[in-house]
């Protein structure tokens, strides 16, 4: 029996968050409703990818991978271009929905090859122009790597005082500052 195998990755929290999984599925079921969806939130940069190795070892002769994007599949032309070509190896099709089934020809190879690259240089672009900004936010007077602070010094000594006569819980409550926060910052005293 044939199986139709729907792959749904995201790379970040936020396009969790923002439904990209959900959207990604409705497309597939859209075309294939009878599609077996396999949904996974890791980013392009990671290679362990559990959920999408166990779809490729199980897929047979026959069957069919489908994905919103190529890029959802690979990050990379090389890795693109083996993944592909293992799975026409072992007679799989391939649909990416946004260009078309891919096909095991010399053309279909040719065009799969120049997707890829395309691909992979818009994703060395984004990094590129990430890493460009970081560097200017950082000639700024006032820069601080990482994540800004959530709560600022004032609200946590304010909330440290407060544990002098209330316990941790009531002190969350009424200052909405985790208990691990609290903690954290009564180590660095």
């Amino acid at each position: 029996m044939i199986i139709i195998y729907g792959y749904c990755r995201v790379s970040t929290k936020n396009q969790t968050d923002n439904n990209s999984l959900y959207q990604q599925q409705q497309e597939i079921l859209s075309k294939y409703n009878n599609a077996k969806i396999i949904k996974e939130t890791y980013t392009g940069t990671t290679t362990n990818r559990p959920k999408f190795e166990k779809i490729i070892s199980s897929l047979k002769k026959g069957d069919l991978l489908v994905a919103t994007k190529l890029d959802r599949l690979a990050r990379s032309t090389s890795e693109g271009i083996q993944l592909i070509e293992g799975l026409f190896a072992k007679e799989v099709s391939v649909h990416i929905l946004n260009i078309g089934l891919l096909e095991n020809t010399s053309m279909g190879k040719f065009f799969l090859t120049t997707l890829l690259a395309v691909a992979e240089l818009e994703r060395n672009m984004i990094i590129e122009r990430t890493q460009l900004g970081k560097e200017f936010a950082r000639k700024k007077k006032d820069f601080k790597d990482g994540r800004p602070k959530k709560y600022s010094n004032q609200q946590i000594q304010y909330a440290l005082g407060l544990l002098n006569s209330k316990p941790y819980r009531e002190v969350v409550k009424m200052t909405g500052i985790s208990k691990s926060t609290l903690i954290r910052a009564k180590k660095s005293i």
